[in-house]
């Protein structure tokens, strides 16, 4: 399967490894048809990759073969999965031109990388539902199907080449977010890194900002000066053409690497930069899909994060509990990331009882999602509740936990 993959599709077998979690060399080995899998999961999950029907290698029929099937209405429980049945049929089978979409025009015209655009929004939609772990490769699989088109036909003009750079550097860049949230950090920076060097050849400083704001929060881990920087060269990239979300976006960036390196200073001066731009924006400006999502209520949920960051609970309860109260709970992900700043913050403040009912409903939101982030954030909230166990609210959180 790997063999025919890779001649008759021109899949790679670094794409098959990424796509079924096996190491590019053991691809390469198993193709020649040295070794075998012999685990039943592993089985499972190369023929799901590569849409193999499961009465062909016996196994029930797959959930990506049922017609028709409902669209989900909850996305806040274990229902939120359903909507990857949908989402993988893009990953690594999608390279089945035959199965899936015709091959690009000879002579690619505006009008078809404009449809691959549209496509890209609409999977871009995949991250307010599903964690990295699910969507990295569904991503990832975009990234490689656009590469192929300069191979399968011609520009009709320099202007389209520019258009699809363009694009790829978007997509290289959703990907990378989405290897990060999924815990692949040397996978993300490799993606921004791509991003940022589409970004510049086509000659689009947003993206290219992005993609070093991108690099920032990638770095803030284990090199905050380093990250520090990447952000201020991100803002430094801002014009006076400069859509409003995207200077927001860029601010919000820097001040978030300021409060992690413990600058109060820099902190307030980039909020107050990002929150002027929103204020600022002219009615009807044209945003970026990239960046559309920024807005007064992400921009109070960052300000709240910020000061409790910098251990100033005081300013960080009010921002968080305003903005919060407005963002839906079928974002679940980023909601019981942000409930988790929030009880922080509320420990700080001595709140201790409302602490740990948040941090129980930041668990019950991030149950089933597909991102090592949340429980990075919880955990060591619930960790700080264990002193205070004879509470009742703290209790029954730390018993939740541990069932």
């Amino acid at each position: 399967m790997f063999r025919l993959a890779r001649e008759r599709a021109g899949i790679s077998y670094s794409r098959i490894a990424a796509e079924c979690d096996i190491k590019p060399e053991r691809v390469g080995t198993l193709a020649r048809g040295q070794g075998r899998i012999s685990s039943f999961g592993k089985i499972v999950q190369i023929a799901d990759a590569l849409r193999v029907p499961g009465h062909m290698v016996g196994l029930a029929p797959r959930p990506w073969e049922a017609d028709g099937a409902p669209a989900p209405q909850d996305w806040t429980g274990p229902k939120r999965r359903t909507v990857l049945q949908v989402a993988t049929a893009t990953g690594l089978a999608a390279a089945l031109p035959a199965l899936h979409q015709a091959a690009p025009p000879a002579r690619i015209p505006l009008s078809y990388v404009d449809r691959l655009r549209e496509r890209t929004v609409r999977l871009r939609r995949l991250d307010d539902i599903l964690g990295g772990g699910d969507t990295y490769r569904v991503y990832l699989a975009e990234v490689q199907r656009t590469k192929a088109v300069p191979q399968r036909g011609s520009f009709a003009g320099d202007d389209v080449r520019r258009h699809l750079t363009v694009l790829l550097a978007e997509q290289a860049q959703q990907a990378g977010w989405a290897a990060f949230d999924g815990g692949r950090g040397k996978e993300a920076a490799s993606l921004y890194e791509e991003g940022r060097t589409y970004a510049r050849e086509a000659g689009d400083s947003d993206l290219h900002g992005n993609s070093l704001a991108f690099l920032a929060c990638g770095t803030l881990a284990h090199d905050r000066r380093t990250a520090v920087g990447f952000a201020q060269d991100s803002c430094a990239t801002i014009t006076d053409r400069t859509p409003a979300t995207v200077r927001a976006l860029l601010y919000e960036r820097l001040a978030w690497a300021c409060a992690v390196n413990g600058e109060a200073a820099g902190t307030e001066a980039a909020l107050d930069s990002a929150r002027e731009s929103l204020e600022t924006a002219q009615d009807g400006e044209p945003q970026p899909d990239w960046s559309v999502w920024v807005d007064r209520t992400e921009l109070g949920i960052m300000t709240g994060r910020c000061w409790t960051e910098l251990a100033r609970p005081l300013r960080a309860v009010p921002a968080l509990t305003d903005a919060l109260g407005r963002y839906p709970d079928e974002y679940a992900r980023d909601k019981a990331l942000y409930l988790s700043w929030l009880a922080e913050a509320f420990l700080r403040a001595g709140e201790v009882e409302q602490a740990a009912v948040t941090a129980d409903r930041a668990l019950h939101l991030a149950t089933g999602i597909a991102s090592i982030r949340p429980m990075q954030r919880i955990a060591p909230v619930l960790e700080s509740l264990r002193p205070h166990g004879q509470l009742p609210e703290v209790r029954g959180v730390l018993e939740r936990v541990a069932s």
